[in-house]
């Protein structure tokens, strides 16, 4: 194949488009020896546009206190400006694999950016609180379309080592992205005003929408989304209705501590399990390989995302409006723990191969929970900082650990859907645990933290990462 077109479809079902017609029907994409030669440039593109999804579910947080001033928002209206996000998101990210496995991952990739840009475009112009959820919710539909698009064009675009090193890069984008995200929240609000914290997407959102087409080249633009027709089955809708239903029911049960709701999340839930199992065109198939392997470290995965995300909610509002620190000042004061969180994924990558899954999963939520407990011992600086470091950089392993045993044993059939269900895991630990704990003491962090020590041997298979699995570094 000419270098300046590779077949750079999404792996997993996508790989339609043969630029001859006796080319092999679906070939892997390690068969193809010729990288592309823009492929370092749209790693920075898809990485970037990441980084801009993962930011934006903490870069709210420092500017909590100035949206609820201005639009007259307060307790449980300022939460859903955080969790209608991650809801979305989380909730629909499977079916963002699963449509990105159809129809191809560029043209997926390139409708859930346009969509999340012009979400973010509203959010900043929301008058009131109601346009400013909606328009949240409507970045966490484009963000779901996005992501596992943008994962399944890196595992296409690199093969071999390569790869192994991009998918270090997307997982470091996961690890410091929540922690970068209060930053810009705390420099934006306290310069220009928490509109910009909005604003700031559509930049990026235009540069990534310009530049992956060009660069991926005009061949690809052309057939990227063309489905072959012998596999175009009929999208799934109550794989995509319910799993939204049941998570903003259980959502909303939490944030309004009502059961009600959380009774009819549950009902969602076994009517999804019954409709799937008699479905042709099921969400998870039954049979699918590393289907247990897959499902734990997804429970990791919403654990550790739940603890980190909630950590900064609440460190933000206690920093502003306990101790009467500025926006500025809060973001600064999370800048070690972005550096805990990455020195904590690089731990934990070079860990894995020796120690194995378990006993690294449980030493990182040990070392969360006596990061949380820290927390008490001190003001700001002397008690919160270096308690709120220690837990993320004992979280910063357990993502690692997560994505690397969820993904070890899926076939390359199933990537799509799998990177889907683990990002649905990050997303949705996120919105729970806000819902759940939003008006809970920092330390009280420290309990979900040691059952998650004493749960990862029986969620995390045994065993090490195998070096040569493309999905070894993935988050």
């Amino acid at each position: 194949m000419p270098s300046h077109a590779p077949h750079a479809q999404d792996q997993n079902r996508d790989k339609d488009a043969h630029p001859h017609p006796h080319a092999p029907p679906h070939p892997h994409p390690d068969s193809h020896p010729t990288p592309h030669p823009r492929r370092g440039l749209l790693l920075v593109l898809l990485c970037l546009a990441q980084f801009m999804l993962i930011a934006d579910v903490t870069v709210v947080n420092v500017a909590l206190p100035a949206i609820g001033a201005d639009l007259s928002l307060s307790g449980p209206g300022l939460t859903w400006v955080v969790t209608a996000y991650t809801l979305f998101f989380g909730a629909l990210l499977l079916a963002g694999g699963r449509l990105a496995d159809r129809f191809g991952a560029v043209r997926t990739f390139l409708t859930g950016l346009a969509l999340f840009t012009a979400a973010s475009a509203a959010s900043g112009l929301a008058a009131d609180a109601a346009t400013l959820i909606t328009a949240r919710s409507a970045q966490g539909v484009g963000a779901a379309l996005l992501s596992p698009a943008a994962l399944s064009l890196v595992t296409t675009l690199f093969q071999g080592p390569a790869r192994h090193r991009a998918l270090g890069a997307w997982a470091a984008i996961g690890g410091t992205g929540a922690a970068l995200g209060v930053l810009l929240g705390g420099i934006l609000t306290d310069g220009p005003g928490w509109r910009w914290i909005f604003y700031l997407n559509l930049p990026v959102g235009a540069l990534a929408l310009l530049g992956v087409p060009l660069l991926l080249g005009r061949s690809l633009r052309g057939t990227a989304g063309a489905a072959d027709p012998g596999r175009r089955t009929p999208v799934n809708v109550p794989a995509i209705l319910l799993p939204t239903l049941a998570a903003a029911a259980l959502v909303y049960g939490l944030t309004e501590r009502s059961w009600l709701p959380a009774i009819g999340a549950l009902a969602a839930v076994a009517l999804l399990v019954a409709t799937q199992r008699r479905s042709t065109n099921p969400l998870m198939p039954p049979s699918m390989p590393g289907r247990r392997s897959l499902l734990g470290g997804s429970a990791v995965m919403l654990g550790a995302a739940g603890l980190l995300v909630t950590g900064f909610y609440l460190s933000s509002l206690h920093i502003q409006q306990s101790l009467g620190r500025s926006p500025l000042v809060t973001g600064l004061a999370f800048l070690p723990a972005a550096v805990a969180a990455t020195a904590g994924a690089h731990l934990g990558s070079r860990l894995l191969p020796r120690f194995g899954w378990r006993p690294v999963g449980a030493a990182a939520f040990t070392l969360a929970a006596a990061g949380a407990a820290l927390t008490s011992l001190g003001g700001l600086w002397s008690g919160l900082l270096p308690g709120f470091a220690l837990l993320a950089l004992g979280l910063g392993a357990a993502f690692v650990c997560a994505t690397t045993s969820a993904l070890s044993e899926v076939a390359p059939a199933h990537t799509g859907l799998a990177s889907g269900l683990v990002g649905t895991s990050h997303e949705l630990g996120a919105a729970l645990a806000i819902a759940a704990l939003a008006s809970a003491d920092f330390t009280t962090l420290a309990y979900p933290a040691l059952t998650l020590a004493l749960a990862t041997p029986f969620l995390l298979p045994p065993g090490h990462p195998d070096p040569t699995s493309p999905h070894a570094m993935a988050h």
